[in-house]
């Protein structure tokens, strides 16, 4: 198959002239009119490494210098590289802009918003070549005659001009393809040719675009798929950038290995070492074609992938990108590239505005100016239908947007289904005390105490309530907790998903269910084990290697797994699962377009059933307004994206007076109506014609609901509000607000008790004397946000300084007087002198310069701001248990961190502890840990030494006790060996050790009669074990060191300790005036005692006292 070549649509506009030699003064007049071949990369001397041969043999000095000059010669390569970058670039945006404004006018008015003076130049240009050519052409058709007054015939230089700037361009011919091209190792469908020919025509005429097909129409494919072309037509290998999630890495290099294998793939992905590795081996040295990488690992490793000159840099999942204040929005604009490409199924989340930001990423020199673009589309003058057209005309060179309806006529369309569920007894008991805790501001009577932040707490707990009581610490009922029907009859949800698997797994069915809460799926998995259902789980904590895992696990033929569990975010974005037919959405996210991909894993090429989507919603409860709201926000990206229309501004989250009226919705049926189960909790028992029921009923309502979306054109949403939330059952309570508490939610109101601990402020209100109130000190005014500096984040040291210099200057501008602080009387005149201090500090205060903002805002960045308190405790703990350089060991007790962060913060940690406070008390646990450990495995070592010195060390093991352990000694040395030899078998430490040992010998026969023996407790055995070691270590260390020159070692704590428990009681005599046979037991030491078989022990070599026979 060859493409075909056709005419350049870019060069239809461009009437013919004359060459003028000094028509541009800064610009060359072949490239305005031309297209730049890309500048061939692969000369000779563009490789860095072509003295690395020479290297190696030469002495430590010339080796130095040759690196050195290696270093040097790729730098300068580099820098030729990002030369040719920029010169191909500005030829780029001259091509791009003659194309832009000869499909409309309307681009002109973007782009001379533009600030860049060079923009500017080339527009004038621009400007004045059209001018000239506009007047030759009257000019000539004015005159009369056949050959024209302007014609003549062309000089043999103008001539040889136009023919070599012909064979510059290459002919000016385009690419179409007919069919699947050969270097694809596959058969491409008839759109996603449609797509790739697409692509090629952004890039022949210079723009960027975005690639916002509906999910599962194979945007990977057409991707790699633009990638071989530019390799194999256009001869441009690389080097090219594709940003993608984490979750979606593997997935991608699978996609090139199967269809373009002789691309050259790098996945720059892994551990501190192993990135270093591939940084030096491949991406320094340009050693591959194409790089994938994740959001994370551009934000880590940005010094050393903003160093090349990339062709395209392709992200996926580009929604990322909609916040052009966020860190990898900013960095990876940071990156020299020729083109960029976006790619997304859901292009417009919330408003305009973030479509403009994808626009900016991949247009800056045309959209420069958000304001500008905001201001265009949401003008009051315009007709709304001419902003409508305007919006259209300017997305419509930019993006392109299939759905699955319109090119896959082989997918069956999926069938969305809300299920209307009614709350059990238990959720509306529980959701009824979430709306008692804060009646007030469920009223609307709570004044300025009804902040947005307390109304969003009440908004997550109602929906948590809706998924399942037990989410609140105390519902679930025990202890002792089991797993059992409760599980299933005390949430609604859950008693109508018990239905419906049931039913799917007969009809042989698998499901998908996707919640937003990980502690849901947490419940669900209790569930699936209770029914025995075989599933799989994906979370935002799963590892990478886990998630691969899992998704294999279920897609292969003959999988068992009837379940798979997944986070709406984190499962819902590169993955295919289309061997499941059924998605549950146990509740709805707030982004429609999160639910959406959530549907599309299993909604995809490649699935050979219906789809059947359910989607859960609590009944007369604030799910049903979070519903409409997301169904409101899907309306508007059908409008702008998909018919190319428009709306004014759509507002990002809900407003206090919208969360009001979510939370105030079916709060009266709350109150009003006892639930349908008994005290206990627990549902009526729903029978196959209740579900049937309900399935009748939720199709009636989906439909109703998508009927009155369906309705609202552009007009209707921009008057659209959330007034219908105060609207229900005929009521409106809008005009009720005053007095809505009394007249509308009457629960029995908790009273709260205050407790007085002032006798001052408890006189004054006892008395109602009306003196002052308890503090009438003016409250100081919130400074700009700022970051939260802890000493444990290591941020560097200017950045409070910073901060601190910038809220003083704030509370200058507003005005703010410093208090005086509270203290004793007899401190007033050193609190006078503090405030006026800071007094002082304000009226000096100057703003901060744009050289301080850029630093503190580079400042903010670094130091470990994910870190907290509790990581940081983590981290001292475990390098007390594992020892400092222990990453591996230290991440066992960090949940939430890998081995290379922890190393990472440790080797900071070491060069700057001494800025955190109390270090010395952080540092005193770490030694001491490192001491005990140390401890340890010495006498690990030396256990193992003692042995390794006998074939049968419980017969032969002789044990050197000192003189204070053998005065007081009540083991004998055949219990002492048995437990070194346990010691040696279960290690010196360790969960559960006296335990597992005291186990041991009551299952030993040597012991079945000794009753002292089997009668101690694991405390005692500690304690006995802990002085055998010592005495074991103490028989290896050199004999100066055991007697200090002479004198008598000090006995050991432990030894005491375990004397004390274990040592036989005082002499007593007997009431008759005998002696007891405790008080006959012959003296340690004596000869008696070495023969004896008492509890007395049988020591040869024990050392003899001091004192010698009496």
């Amino acid at each position: 198959m060859a493409p075909a070549a056709t005419d350049s649509p870019s060069q239809a506009d461009t009437p013919m002239t004359d060459a003028n030699d000094d028509a541009i003064p800064s610009v060359p007049v072949d490239a305005l009119t031309s297209q730049q071949d890309t500048p061939d990369y692969t000369d000779s001397d563009t490789n860095p490494n072509t003295t690395a041969s020479s290297v190696a043999g030469d002495t430590t000095e010339d080796g130095r210098r040759r690196r050195s000059e290696a270093t040097q010669l790729r730098k300068s390569i580099l820098g030729k590289k990002h030369g040719r970058l920029d010169e191909s670039k500005e030829d780029d945006s001259i091509r791009r802009f003659r194309y832009l404004l000869g499909l409309t006018d309307l681009f002109r008015h973007f782009i001379e918003t533009n600030p860049n003076p060079r923009i500017q130049e080339i527009m004038a240009e621009i400007d004045r070549q059209n001018a000239e050519s506009e007047a030759k052409a009257r000019k000539g058709s004015a005159r009369t005659g056949g050959a024209g007054g302007d014609r003549r015939r062309r000089t043999e230089q103008e001539e040889d001009a136009e023919l070599l700037q012909d064979e510059r361009s290459g002919g000016e011919t385009t690419t179409v393809f007919r069919e699947s091209p050969a270097f694809i190792h596959g058969e491409l469908r008839d759109y996603q040719i449609a797509g790739l020919n697409w692509l090629v025509s952004l890039h022949e005429n210079g723009i960027s675009g975005i690639l916002a097909d509906e999910m599962g129409l194979g945007k990977t494919l057409q991707t790699i798929s633009f990638l071989g072309y530019l390799r194999y037509v256009c001869s441009i290998s690389g080097p090219h950038l594709v940003a993608v999630p984490k979750s979606t890495l593997d997935n991608w290099k699978r996609e090139f290995a199967r269809w373009t294998p002789d691309i050259d793939v790098l996945v720059l992905q892994g551990d501190k070492d192993e990135r270093q590795r591939l940084i030096t081996e491949r991406l320094a040295d340009e050693n591959f074609d194409v790089c994938i990488t994740s959001y994370e690992m551009i934000l880590r490793e940005k010094s050393a992938l903003k160093k090349l000159p990339w062709e395209y840099i392709i992200i996926d999942e580009a929604h990322r990108i909609k916040n052009e204040e966020s860190s990898l929005s900013q960095i990876i604009r940071l990156f020299n590239s020729r083109n960029r490409l976006l790619i997304t199924g859901t292009p417009l989340q919330n408003n305009l505005h973030e479509l403009w930001a994808l626009l900016n990423f991949l247009l800056p020199d045309v959209f420069g100016d958000s304001e500008a673009f905001d201001q265009w589309f949401s003008t009051q003058d315009s007709d709304q239908d001419t902003v409508v057209q305007q919006l259209h005309r300017v997305l419509r060179p930019f993006l392109l947007r299939r759905v699955k309806s319109d090119v896959e006529k082989s997918l069956l369309p999926k069938k969305e289904l809300n299920l209307y569920v009614p709350m059990s007894e238990m959720q509306r008991k529980w959701y009824q005390k979430i709306l008692e805790k804060d009646i007030d501001a469920v009223n609307g009577a709570a004044g300025k105490r009804e902040s947005k932040t307390r109304l969003l707490n009440i908004v997550m707990q109602l929906r948590k309530c809706c998924n399942h009581p037990y989410l609140f610490e105390g519902a679930e009922p025990g202890p002792p907790y089991t797993t059992d029907e409760h599980l299933v009859y005390n949430s609604g949800k859950m008693n109508i998903l018990d239905k419906l698997l049931k039913r799917m797994r007969a009809d042989g069915s698998r499901v998908l269910i996707f919640s937003q809460m990980s502690r849901v799926l947490d419940i669900l998995e209790d569930y699936c084990v209770f029914r025995d259902y075989n599933y799989c789980r994906i979370d935002g904590t799963t590892a990478h290697e886990d998630r691969i895992a899992a998704i294999d696990d279920y897609n292969k033929p003959g999988s068992d797994k009837f379940v798979f569990l997944l986070t709406t975010r984190a499962g819902g974005l590169g993955i295919n699962l289309t061997t499941a037919d059924i998605v549950v959405l146990f509740d709805s996210d707030w982004n429609p377009q999160a639910d959406l991909q959530a549907m599309d894993r299993a909604h995809r090429i490649g699935q050979t059933k219906q789809v059947k989507v359910f989607r859960f919603v609590t009944e007369n409860a604030i799910e049903e307004k979070v519903l409409e709201r997301a169904a409101q926000k899907l309306r508007l990206d059908q409008l702008v994206i998909q018919q190319g229309r428009a709306q004014q501004q759509s507002k990002n989250a809900a407003s206090k007076d919208e969360l009001l009226g979510m939370i105030q919705h079916g709060a009266a049926n709350v109150f009003s109506e006892r639930g349908t189960g008994d005290p206990s909790g627990k549902m009526d028992d729903i029978s196959e014609d209740d579900i049937e029921a309900i399935l009748a009923k939720g199709e009636e309502r989906t439909a109703k609901l998508n009927q009155k979306y369906e309705k609202l054109g552009i007009d209707d949403l921009q008057k659209f509000s959330s007034e219908s939330a105060y609207e229900w059952n005929g009521q409106n309570f809008t005009e009720r607000k005053k007095d809505i508490g009394m007249t509308w939610i009457n629960p029995a109101k908790r009273e709260r008790k205050e407790q007085f601990y002032s006798i001052d402020k408890y006189y004054r209100q006892a008395l109602a004397t009306g003196g002052r109130t308890a503090d009438t000190k003016p409250k100081a005014p919130r400074a700009p946000k700022q970051v939260s500096v802890h000493d444990w984040q290591f941020f560097p040291p200017g950045l409070q300084e910073l901060q601190e210099k910038e809220t003083a200057n704030f509370h200058k501008e507003i005005g703010y007087k410093a208090q005086l602080p509270d203290g004793p009387e007899e401190e007033l005149s050193e609190r006078e002198a503090e405030r006026d201090l800071e007094q002082q500090e304000i009226d000096n205060a100057q703003p901060l310069t744009e050289e301080e903002q850029a630093e503190k805002a580079r400042m903010s960045e670094e130091g470990f701001s994910h870190w907290n308190r509790r990581d940081f405790q983590q981290f001292v703990n475990g390098s007390a248990k594992f020892g400092r350089t222990d990453y591996v060991g230290i991440a066992t007790e960090i949940d939430s961190k890998e081995p290379d962060e922890i190393e990472e913060y440790a080797q900071v940690f070491w060069e700057r502890y001494t800025e955190i406070q109390d270090y010395p008390k952080y540092l005193r646990v770490i030694d001491q840990g490192e001491e005990k450990l140390r401890k340890m495995n010495h006498q690990r070592k030396m256990l193992r030494k003692k042995m390794e010195m006998y074939r049968v060390p419980l017969q032969q093991l002789k044990i050197n006790y000192t003189v204070s352990t053998t005065n007081k000694k009540v083991y004998t040395e055949e219990e002492d060996r048995f437990l070194l030899v346990m010691l040696d078998k279960y290690g010196v430490e360790g969960d559960g050790l006296y335990e597992k040992i005291r186990d041991e010998v009551r299952d030993s026969p040597l012991f079945r009669f000794d009753w002292f023996f089997l009668s101690r407790t694991p405390v005692e055995i500690g304690r006995r074990c802990t002085t055998l070691l010592n005495t074991v270590a103490r028989e290896f260390e050199p004999e100066g060191k055991v007697n200090g020159e002479g004198k008598s070692r000090g006995r050991d704590r432990e030894e005491d300790d375990e004397n004390d428990d274990v040592a036989p009681p005082a002499k007593k005599r007997a009431k008759n005036g005998t002696t007891t046979k405790q008080a006959k037991l012959p003296k340690a030491g004596s000869k008696t005692a070495s023969a004896s078989t008492s509890r007395a022990p049988s020591v040869s070599n024990a050392p003899k006292s001091k004192r010698g026979k009496k």
